[in-house]
């Protein structure tokens, strides 16, 4: 294990919080990840969101992990519905990542895209390479964003397709 010396310590020290969060930022478009759109519908409404950080948690039961921002127009969708589907994008769906990960209103998200259900009744994006339908079991603290742990009730794989991926700050193809 390397220790870090009491200069470069001191050197950490003086950095404002802003500093930290800038390279923290920075540090992360270093790592490269795939592009979901996560969607939910229920007696809270319909809403989606795109979103990198995904995780597999584990494979029995078969769990996922979501982060959401607390501040997204999602937010309280998810939470009130308390199921997801999370749409893993295919190469040639960038577009839909541009909508559901920007301003665009909720109902014209949408628009683009064909759409159909599965048990949680969250919407299912078509010529997605692999759709988890999910039911949120447990929410914890992140800090500005919500951990959701989500219990995978079906899975929907579609071979063959090239993944979108984001790596500094911008699509790639893998």
């Amino acid at each position: 294990m390397q220790t870090v010396s009491l200069k470069k310590e001191a050197a950490m020290d003086t950095k404002t919080a802003e500093q930290r969060s800038l390279d923290y930022r920075n540090a992360m478009s270093q790592l490269a990840g795939a592009v979901n759109i996560v969607t939910t519908d229920g007696p809270a409404g319909r809403a989606g969101f795109a979103a990198t950080a995904v995780c597999s948690v584990s494979d029995s039961p078969p769990t996922l992990l979501v982060c959401l921002n607390r501040n997204s127009s999602a937010h309280k969708f998810v939470v009130g519905n308390g199921v997801v589907c999370i749409n893993t994008l295919a190469a040639d769906q960038e577009q839909l990542s541009g909508l559901f990960g920007g301003k665009t209103p909720m109902d014209a998200r949408f628009e683009a895209g064909e759409w159909t259900t599965q048990e949680t009744g969250s919407p299912l994006l078509h010529g997605a390479l692999v759709s988890f339908d999910c039911r949120i079991r447990t929410i914890h603290d992140g800090g500005t964003h919500d951990i959701l742990i989500c219990e995978v009730l079906d899975t929907i794989i579609r071979d063959g397709e090239e993944a979108l991926i984001y790596f500094k700050r911008a699509y790639r193809h893998l």
